[in-house]
């Protein structure tokens, strides 16, 4: 497959980690504290964790997934955490880079407006090798399958999107959509004992053929 150079990959980084439009020209409301873009890459990663913005905790340590959500995305995918943040097999990329702060009701905010027209587009260019998408919640799962040519409908619900999860996976790269591994989705995996008996076996085989060394 081909593959782009490391020096681009590098220098789109450095630029989306240097990012200050949501504080300093915003869409909207101004980022609510100091910008802390968050994200792994590699030119080396075949599988991609493609989520939805860092929480409050991964604002304070700069560490993806370093909460509770995270210990059950590591045991949804059937790894340790110095394998999960191994960003030479893995990389993680969320639609939004900062945590984009809370709401009337004390839940986090949709990711920033700015990220994705600005940095998503060409940050993927420079991530061909990428054989694996691993899509957490609508906003991820709505701009991976309409970049690969797989729009989902607008009505469709991120368990309707995840229960037709099979569909998916003679995509190039495959996609595997995920709820949240949020303690917020604790009744949702309740109510659909078919994803941890189903989707989850499927997914962790997936990954441990994408993490082999």
């Amino acid at each position: 497959m081909r593959r782009v150079s490391g020096r681009k990959l590098d220098e789109i980084t450095a630029r989306i980690r240097a990012c200050r439009v949501c504080a300093e020209t915003p869409e909207g409301v101004k980022l609510p504290h100091e910008p802390r873009p968050v994200l792994r890459v590699s030119s080396t990663a075949r599988l991609l964790l493609a989520s939805q913005a860092p929480g409050n905790l991964v604002n304070l340590t700069g560490v993806p997934f370093y909460d509770p959500s995270g210990d059950r995305l590591c045991d949804w995918m059937g790894v340790d955490r110095e394998t999960f943040y191994d960003v030479s097999r893995i990389a993680i990329v969320p639609m939004g880079f900062c945590f984009p702060g809370y709401d009337a009701a004390g839940g986090d905010l949709p990711p920033r407006p700015e990220c994705r027209p600005r940095w998503h587009d060409g940050l993927f260019a420079a991530l061909p090798q990428i054989e694996t998408i691993v899509a957490i919640g609508r906003y991820a799962q709505d701009y991976h399958f309409a970049r690969l040519g797989h729009a989902l409908p607008r009505s469709a619900s991120v368990a309707e999107i995840v229960a037709r999860w099979r569909e998916f996976q003679s995509a190039t790269p495959l996609i595997f959509p995920l709820p949240h591994p949020s303690w917020r989705n604790i009744g949702w995996l309740k109510r659909n004992p078919w994803f941890e008996a189903d989707v989850l076996p499927a997914l962790r085989a997936e990954v441990a053929r994408l993490i082999k060394t």
